[in-house]
């Protein structure tokens, strides 16, 4: 169970760190693409509400299935397609589309990464869960302090490629979870 915690952990820390090189400094680029602050909060509502409105079904759905894993890689997967839209945004439509594209890639990995992410820790629940959350808060600080530096020093199309490679990165670590599909499955 350890090696199954260890790459869940690893992949959605890189996750975690994509997303927020960006998130404290968005509402920044979304003025710089010229939207205002109404598009700042109107294109990240689209990402939760797209994220919300799928994510019981989607988790209805993959609560039936065997290879949840597979639904992890896949919410991965479309997130880097998330990315690729961030990179070609040049108008406010097309950040919608981004933000939805993650939503999306939200709705289909979470409730899956949660369900392995339990099962890895069966034994030691609260001290699984405590790793996750510490992870994500330490993520979740690095990126925006890095997030940040790269903006300013370089400006917002540097950050969007590091946004994409940490994302393929992280799909990559995920994909190692079917070469341990035995730990899933038998759980």
């Amino acid at each position: 169970m350890k090696k199954l915690r260890r790459i869940l952990l690893i992949s959605d820390s890189l996750y975690m760190l994509t997303g927020a090189l960006l998130g404290p400094i968005y509402a920044l680029f979304v003025n710089k693409i010229g939207g205002d602050l109404l598009d700042a909060s109107g294109t990240f509502a689209v990402y939760m509400l797209t994220a919300g409105a799928f994510i019981f079904f989607l988790g209805f759905w993959e609560d039936k299935s065997k290879h949840q894993a597979k639904f992890v890689i896949a919410g991965y997967g479309i997130g880097i397609l998330g990315y690729v839209v961030f990179l070609l945004v040049n108008s406010i439509l097309t950040l919608f589309t981004a933000q939805a594209i993650l939503g999306l890639s939200a709705a289909l990995k979470d409730p899956a990464y949660d369900a392995l992410f339990s099962r890895s820790g069966s034994k030691h629940l609260a001290l699984a869960w405590g790793e996750w959350e510490a992870m994500d808060y330490v993520a979740l600080g690095i990126g925006a302090l890095i997030g940040g530096f790269i903006a300013q020093q370089f400006g917002f199309a540097v950050l969007l490629w590091c946004m994409l490679v940490l994302s393929i990165f992280s799909f990559g670590i995920s994909l190692l979870l079917l070469r341990f599909k035995r730990l899933y499955e038998s759980i």
